[in-house]
């Protein structure tokens, strides 16, 4: 018996961090420290009575606009059957067609995209891994938050270990400072500290195309399992040719906003690792989409940061992929992601298998209602 999407919630939210965070793009003088994430949740309720939640995010700048857009767009959904997703999706973007189909736009509509695969899978009474089909009940997990560039070699050094403790399976470190061999001394007493633990670095784009096959020439010798983002995110022939070069794999895509632009990444021939954000991408409509393309092409995978959305796409992919542990945004929910073995596990609720936390509406600042 068909459904229709009654309601909609609209909720726009500041979660600060405890602590100012500095990648590469701070140290050349290209952003300021990241204080806190912004982002949009909504919340859909059925005429029949059921609901889902997603959300999608932003770091610096884009959150008001991610608000203004989906509140002047999200009439559409109304009356719709939510079953309908990608009808649904369709016509939200010819709703703000005039601003196009990446970026802004598509973000704005990722929310409510999520929020739709969550009420399916609620629904259904299904994990989303389960109601997508998945190949595994688990995922190999790394941190991140622990290796920022502000953080002294010690520091990373140490919380590299609580992570490890925590049950959590390998590290993410920062690079691409001004002074490239302060990388590699970081670099080499991380990897001394850990082993035989996985170990990866972020350059965040701070390289040109020459630095960047020197740097991935030196960073060989300390068996990494990849280099993510050595050029601009945009050079999808200079990550081709990286890929093809080296033996440590390359990873990229965490800023592509669409998949006509990461599918410029397979069109160049690009053999390394995938990273694609579901909110960023514009929801898991076209992650899945981008994924099967993905697959096809044998790229293995590792989305960036949204873990409890991240943790059921990877769940789906054919090929053993990573998930990215930030607890940065644990505080907005009411359950937290089980870790452990190394691994990250799908939760058995149903949908996502998060709910809305009394922290996640103290820090809304401005929420906004569609439909009656």
């Amino acid at each position: 018996m068909s459904d229709s999407i009654r309601q909609l919630t609209l909720s726009h939210v500041v979660l600060p961090l405890a602590n100012p965070v500095s990648d590469a793009k701070v140290l050349t003088g290209r952003q300021r420290p990241l204080t806190e994430i912004v982002l949009l949740f909504v919340e859909v309720t059925t005429a029949g009575g059921h609901q889902g939640m997603g959300f999608s995010y932003s770091k610096r700048a884009g959150g008001p606009a991610q608000f203004a857009h989906l509140r002047e767009v999200a009439d559409v959904a109304i009356g719709r059957d939510p079953s309908d997703i990608d009808r649904i999706y369709q016509s939200l973007l010819w709703a703000g067609a005039s601003v196009g189909r990446s970026g802004v736009a598509t973000q704005a509509i990722a929310a409510l995209d999520v929020a739709m695969w969550d009420l399916k899978a609620r629904r259904a009474d299904l994990p989303l891994a389960k109601l997508i089909g998945a190949h595994r009940d688990s995922c190999r997990v790394y941190n991140t938050s622990g290796g920022f560039l502000q953080a002294s070699v010690e520091e990373v050094k140490e919380r590299a270990s609580a992570s490890l403790e925590a049950g959590i399976g390998g590290i993410k470190m920062k690079v691409g400072q001004p002074d490239w061999r302060t990388d590699l001394d970081r670099v080499s007493a991380v990897r001394d500290h850990l082993a035989a633990t996985p170990l990866m670095v972020d350059a965040n784009q701070q390289w040109d195309r020459a630095r960047a096959r020197r740097m991935c020439r030196e960073l060989e010798a300390y068996d990494l399992s990849w280099i993510e983002e050595p050029l601009d995110a945009w050079d999808a022939v200079g990550h081709s040719d990286l890929s093809q070069t080296f033996d440590t794999p390359i990873a990229t895509g965490e800023m592509l906003t669409s998949v006509p632009e990461h599918l410029a990444l397979i069109d160049a021939g690009y053999r390394g690792i995938v990273q694609p954000d579901a909110p960023r991408i514009g929801g898991i409509t076209p992650f899945l989409r981008f994924a099967t393309l993905a697959s096809h092409a044998g790229l293995a995978l590792a989305p960036h940061y949204a873990m409890e959305i991240h943790l059921h796409l990877a769940a789906t992919y054919p090929t053993e992929p990573w998930v990215e542990h930030f607890e940065w945004l644990s505080p907005l929910f009411n359950e937290r992601v089980d870790i452990r073995e190394g691994r990250m596990w799908v939760p058995e609720r149903s949908g996502l298998g998060f709910t809305l936390s009394d922290r996640m509406r103290a820090l809304t600042l401005e929420t906004a209602t569609v439909g009656p």
